[in-house]
């Protein structure tokens, strides 16, 4: 009996924290847009990736491969 004078407040204050995190998500417009991430990946970018260093064998100068040394 006297754990449900420690639970009941507490269950209480959890609730309310959980209701006021919920409604600043909503007013601050995080459920707006539910489908744009979604489609958002299926969409090409305008611009082009820039080519893999490591298959084009052009460093730049202070970058170093991840290919291990062959000399001794």
């Amino acid at each position: 009996m006297e754990s449900l004078f420690l639970l009941i407040p507490l269950s209480s204050i959890i609730i309310t924290i959980c209701a006021v995190i919920l409604l600043w998500a909503v007013r601050s417009g995080q459920y707006d847009d539910l489908k744009g991430a979604a489609n958002r990946i299926l969409m090409e970018e305008d611009t082009p990736l820039k080519e893999d260093p490591l298959q084009t064998n052009q460093f730049s100068e202070g970058e170093e491969t991840n290919k291990p040394r062959l000399d001794p």
